[in-house]
């Protein structure tokens, strides 16, 4: 048994886990579909709310400054009037949405079992 917990990870809570660290700031409710928002090339700010169905406008903001931070997205503002802004994936990105890809095909795969588990937990419950 000892053996067994010496070979566990360790998660900490600090800027050297990559999962708390990287992972966590793509796995909120917002940066996944704001990212595959932007899988088909630059946009605008208005037009990626209006696909991002139920996002605020002050949580889009938010979300696509924070995937800049990140260095995921790059914003573009041109001096016109009025001011236009693009927003698009950088190759960071691009790179990203490969494997996230993948999860959310498992998603569509198995979003009927999870949900039919979700009612079986809550029926129990």
């Amino acid at each position: 048994m000892a053996a067994e917990q010496a070979q566990k990870r360790i998660f900490e809570n600090n800027d050297d886990c990559p999962i708390r660290n990287v992972v966590a700031q793509i796995g909120d409710k917002w940066s996944v579909l704001v990212l595959f928002a932007l899988v088909d090339g630059t946009d605008r700010f208005n037009s990626i709310k209006s696909r991002v169905i139920g996002i605020s406008q002050r949580m889009l903001t938010q979300t696509l400054r924070s995937l800049e931070r990140e260095g995921y997205v790059e914003r573009t503002v041109y001096p016109e009037v009025p001011v236009k802004v693009e927003y698009e994936l950088t190759e960071l990105g691009r790179d990203l949405v490969k494997p996230l890809y993948t999860l959310v095909s498992w998603a569509d795969d198995h979003h009927q079992q999870i949900r039919n588990s979700r009612q079986a937990y809550d029926e129990r419950a």
